[in-house]
């Protein structure tokens, strides 16, 4: 959390516009509740911020929430079927997990990803390797 006075508080969650485009895209607009207070009534008025330290990188502004505290859970509603597809990795940032929530069951529909996963794909090119190694051995590339 991050309280500028005279302008807002800010609460970072560790997702973002890697993982939730649509408010960069297009300015959706989203509702959030701390899950494990859902029933306690509103205390401050903050805004949230994801983690990929970008300015657009916003989720919700300006809405009452009870009092954030570190390890609390910010579940964001209803954020919709296609913002699964939309998800990137931007910033070598691991893709979450994702659970289906209906009729009071919670069921896991894909696995979170790792940051071996956001580079599995990758090619280091040979020459380099053979650079590194040499740099490595304190030699000149």
């Amino acid at each position: 959390m991050k309280h500028i006075e005279g302008v807002r508080t800010y609460v970072s969650v560790d997702g973002g516009m890697a993982d939730n485009p649509r408010v960069a895209l297009y300015q959706a607009e989203y509702d959030a509740v701390i899950a494990n207070k859902v029933s306690m009534e509103p205390y401050e008025k903050v805004s949230i911020a994801g983690n990929c330290c970008e300015s657009g990188d916003m989720l919700i502004y300006d809405i009452e929430l009870p009092k954030v505290e570190v390890g609390d859970i910010v579940a964001v509603l209803c954020t919709g079927a296609y913002n699964f597809s939309m998800a990137s990795n931007y910033n070598r940032h691991p893709r979450p997990a994702a659970v289906l929530v209906a009729n009071g069951q919670a069921e896991l529909i894909a696995l979170r990803e790792t940051y071996a996963d956001t580079c599995r794909l990758d090619i280091v090119p040979p020459r380099l390797m053979r650079a590194c190694s040499q740099v490595a051995a304190g030699k000149n590339a």
